[in-house]
């Protein structure tokens, strides 16, 4: 979608990280609202951007662990329609996790929290990986010639 003849174009990368940053939340707040939605009175940031949320010791923890996960499986389809570049998953997650990871300390301090960082490490690892998976089964698929012998 956005891949281009230009090498280095700023604006381009920019544009990248913003549209896969804004589609991950979405998908995030999604997820959020589906799963963890019912089981609390009322939801806000902290489930978000809060380390406290993301525990293994409630079912809520669970749930917030399941939509973290789950976003970043989504984050690696929006890798292969934006970014459609293998060698560019890995930069694109890991600039979108350290832009969370920026948000997340100026709202609640420093995650302290082992569990964060094992979740959000494996929604890193998980949406890169995946990603790259799918640009390089795009990248390596023939390309149709049907049409041009059809008619000689």
């Amino acid at each position: 979608m956005f891949y281009g003849s230009v090498v280095w174009d700023p604006w381009l990368i920019v544009a990248q990280i913003v549209c896969v940053q804004c589609l991950y939340y979405l998908t995030l707040g999604l997820f959020m609202a589906i799963i963890v939605g019912p089981r609390v009175s009322k939801m806000s940031l902290v489930y978000f951007f809060d380390y406290a949320t993301v525990t293994l010791s409630t079912v809520t923890g669970w749930s917030v662990i399941a939509s973290f996960l789950l976003s970043s499986i989504a984050g690696a389809g929006f890798l292969l329609y934006l970014i459609e570049r293998a060698k560019k998953c890995l930069d694109f997650s890991a600039t979108l996790y350290i832009i969370h990871l920026f948000i997340c300390i100026m709202y609640g301090g420093w995650p302290s929290s082992v569990t964060w960082w094992v979740v959000n490490g494996s929604g890193l690892a998980v949406m890169a990986l995946l990603g790259e998976y799918l640009c390089i089964r795009r990248e390596l698929r023939e390309i149709p010639i049907s049409r041009l012998r059809s008619s000689v």
